[in-house]
């Protein structure tokens, strides 16, 4: 398959943008990554291709950019100086036991003792106990007030010596939604706790948080995407009376030191991939790194033996377990994780669901399509024009999907609009399709009937929608 050439997509860029016609299928729609999409095979792999457009000499900095994300840490002391400094409490031992073949994680499988779920954890934070905390989290300096024994994540593993945290325990209750047509859903409740904890009470206010692991697929194009493009969609105050009141999250920037747009997480609590990823590598794994250098990961002070446990900060990497040199390999390799081809786009059912999808009004916050910045840095990236589905911004997702927990801007009922490209392989990827921040629905289906706040207008037009016409709205999904 030959995509369009860069300047043919610039070329026809901006007409596209301007037109949003749902009966036919639109200029570049089949490339909804622009000149990265890939062609290949729609298998286990397929979120594991570089970008199309990534120049061959460029491909080993991906491969070893993906080696990175592949690796198995050890603790410390070991023979090996290159992947030692685990922990010493931890989530997961690499980047890809939560993001296996780069696709998104699972919750629990109460059929399996064994499966602890590693690609899903609990975020935890309180409310602020003190003036000067009150202080930062007014100035953006902080986005949450972490728990003073057991930090800003619960650590189900810990190195030899030590003992984990505590294990996340969910259990669900199930209720039926009716819809039109005399069709029935079955969706399921989960409630959160934390079991077997090794080191004395959590905090009497402690909030709790669950977040999976999401697809790594198209990031450094969400990376690129115009600010003044994203701002343009914000709409706190509902002036348009659509609604939708779509708002930025403004989050602290460790390189500039000040508060700039969030894009990265369910919440937008990180503004750059690199920021995401540092955060990632310190607080799931336990590694230090150049933005991050603590190698002790998320401990406390009240946890004075995690503290004294052996780390891994090597002269020859910088003082550090990741050095600068292995973490830019990583983040050219998450910025140019290719997003697989549409797949029958243009046949008349899924055109039908691209109609209904646009009719219940998913669009105004899934926004299909933007041209990224000229960004001569990130060649590969730059001036694309892609259908990621959303407008990174903070919705009210309603009651139901609340999980009361504030992260900088954001409310404990808002969300973070997730990209919908490649929602259609996560079975194939995956092997399982859980889906929202918690993986409670099991189908698609199941995550349009969680939204409210904002979406509940959206899903109640859903929920009418002649069966044939819901039908025809999945199968649109499943072609992303």
């Amino acid at each position: 398959m030959q995509f369009l050439s860069t300047l043919c997509l610039l070329l026809i860029s901006q007409s596209v943008l301007a037109d949003n016609n749902v009966d036919r299928l639109e200029a570049g729609e089949i490339a909804q990554g622009g000149a990265t999409t890939h062609s290949k095979a729609i298998d286990v792999h397929a979120f594991t291709h570089p970008a199309s457009n990534v120049r061959f000499e460029q491909q080993l900095d991906f491969k070893m950019g993906n080696g990175i994300f592949k690796k198995l840490w050890v603790p410390a002391p070991s023979s090996t100086t290159a992947s030692d400094g685990l922990g010493p409490l931890y989530n997961a031992r690499s980047c890809m036991q939560c993001h296996q073949r780069d696709g998104r994680g699972h919750t629990p499988n109460g059929n399996r003792p064994d499966d602890n779920a590693v690609s899903m954890f609990l975020r935890l934070s309180i409310p602020p106990q003190t003036a000067e905390q009150e202080q930062d989290l007014k100035t953006g300096r902080i986005g949450s007030v972490p728990d003073p024994v057991y930090g800003g994540q619960l650590q189900d593993f810990a190195i030899t010596g030590l003992k984990a945290e505590g294990q996340m325990h969910v259990t669900y209750t199930e209720f039926d939604v009716e819809l039109s047509g005399g069709e029935t859903v079955q969706l399921r409740r989960p409630e959160y706790k934390i079991d077997a904890l090794s080191y004395g009470p959590t905090h009497p206010e402690l909030m709790l948080s669950p977040r999976i692991a999401p697809a790594m697929i198209g990031l450094g194009l969400l990376e690129n995407i115009k600010e003044q493009d994203l701002l343009a969609l914000s709409d706190p105050e509902d002036r348009n009376k659509d609604g939708i009141s779509g708002r930025p999250n403004w989050v602290w920037d460790q390189e500039q030191e000040q508060l700039v747009l969030g894009r990265f997480g369910w919440k937008a609590g990180h503004p750059t991939l690199n920021q995401q990823n540092n955060a990632a590598f310190n607080g799931d794994i336990g590694i230090s790194t150049p933005y991050v250098p603590d190698p002790n990961g998320d401990c406390t002070a009240n946890q004075p033996r995690c503290l004294n446990m052996p780390n891994g900060n090597s002269n020859h990497l910088e003082g550090l377990e990741l050095s600068s040199k292995m973490n830019d390999l990583l983040l050219f390799y998450t910025r140019h994780i290719a997003v697989p081809a549409r797949r029958n786009a243009g046949t008349p059912h899924i055109l039908a669901g691209k109609k209904a999808f646009y009719d219940a009004g998913c669009h105004h916050c899934h926004q299909p399509k933007f041209v990224t910045a000229k960004t001569p840095e990130l060649p590969y990236l730059s001036q694309q024009l892609i259908w990621p589905y959303t407008d990174l911004l903070l919705h009210d997702m309603g009651e139901g999907l609340a999980d009361h927990r504030p992260e900088f801007r954001a409310t404990g009922r808002e969300w973070r609009t997730p990209p919908l490209w490649g929602i259609g392989v996560t079975k194939t990827v995956s092997g399982q399709t859980h889906f929202l921040h918690d993986g409670r629905a099991r189908t698609l289906l199941e995550a349009i009937l969680w939204h409210g706040g904002e979406a509940e207008t959206a899903k109640q037009k859903v929920k009418q929608m002649p069966v044939s016409e819901r039908a025809n709205l999945i199968k649109f999904l499943e072609s992303l």
